[in-house]
Parts: structure tokens; sequence; C-alpha cells
């Protein structure tokens, strides 16, 4: 009898030794298992916002940064750039932004915050090829037209959008250029990736 409740004990002992050590190396073999679907600090990188300083943009001029490993287009326009767009509404698929391209600031005819700035993302939307920047005085070197007013010409399958990221009718690609969210934390700063502080009125 004295032995059976020693061996009972014992065996108690080594049950709860077992399960110890067992779900210690259960626990320490899953670390590293685990840590692997972890994002890397690089992948939380490539998708953190990316602020840009605008202050040394030409008019006419295009900045092109990286958010998400894509590119992203910062064009300055100027005033008969602006002025002009309403020209082009008939000749377009969507003028007045009524697809879901652009966040609720961005949904007017500059299809921007500032009329002075259109930020897009640089790739087509018909395939994902990324387009040219094909200025007014560039028509024959693209064969745009003579009433081309400069825009974005896609030489993969001949997808043409205005200087508002817009796309012309009888074109492959089906939707305006995308507006990334963004905002302007100065007047020189624009942040790409973050509208958090644009209050919608």
């Amino acid at each position: 009898m004295h032995n059976e409740g020693v061996n009972n004990e014992r065996r108690r002992f080594l049950t709860t030794s077992a399960s110890v050590v067992g779900g210690a190396g259960a626990l320490a073999t899953s670390v590293p298992f685990v840590s692997t679907l972890m994002p890397s600090a690089r992948a939380k990188a490539i998708g953190a916002p990316v602020e840009v300083d605008i202050g040394d943009l030409e008019i006419g001029e295009r900045k092109i940064v990286k958010w998400r490993g894509r590119p992203v287009w910062i064009l300055r326009r100027d005033d008969a750039t602006i002025d002009g767009l309403s020209e082009l509404d008939e000749d377009v698929k969507d003028p007045m932004s009524e697809v879901q391209q652009q966040p609720f600031y961005a949904r007017n005819e500059y299809r921007s915050q500032r009329a002075e700035y259109l930020i897009v993302l640089g790739i087509c939307t018909h395939l994902g090829c990324s387009p040219v920047y094909a200025r007014k005085d560039e028509v024959e070197t693209y064969q745009l037209g003579a009433d081309w007013q400069g825009g974005f010409f896609c030489p993969c399958h001949g997808s043409r959008f205005d200087l508002a990221g817009r796309v012309f009718k009888g074109v492959p690609a089906p939707a305006n250029l995308v507006v990334p969210p963004h905002q302007y934390v100065s007047d020189t700063r624009v942040l790409i990736g973050d509208d958090s502080g644009v209050v919608q009125s």
C-alpha cells in the first residue's frame, strides 16, 4: 500500500514534469514560426506614409515618389491648365469623378484638394502599366493628335488621361487614375498615405 502511494505521487510528478517540458518545447518551436508571420520593419516602412517637399516644384513639373512600392505623381498645374479642364468634360469617361477612384476631397473638377496640385498613382487602370507624362509640345512624339493639351499616355495599350488624371473615352482603361489618401502638413509639404487630418465639410 505504501509503495502504491509513492508510485502514484511519482507518476503525477513525472506527468507534470513531462507536460511542462513539452509545453516549453512547443512554445520554443512556435516562436520562430510566429515571428515569420509578423511584418518586418522593412515591410512596415514600405506601407508607412511618405512626406514630400513640394516647395521646389515648378509649374508644369512632375515629382515622382514611392508609396507602398507604387509610384505617386505630384504635378503642379498652372491657371491655364486648371481653367481648361472643363473644356474636356465631353471627351472623358468620368468627368465628375463619380467612380470611386479618389477620396471625398478630390471628388471635384480638379480631382485634388488644391487645384494647383494633382496627386495620383502613376499606374494605368487598364493593366497596371505606367503611363508617360506627355506634355502638349510632345504631341508628335506620341502621335496624340493636334487637340492634345497635355496629360498622360500609356504606350502599352494606348490609354490616355488628361491633366486631372481623367481617362478619355474610346481607350482600354476603364477608370480615372487613382488619387491616394494624402494631406497637406504645410504650404510646401504633403503627406502621402495618410489623410486622417482632412475634415469633410
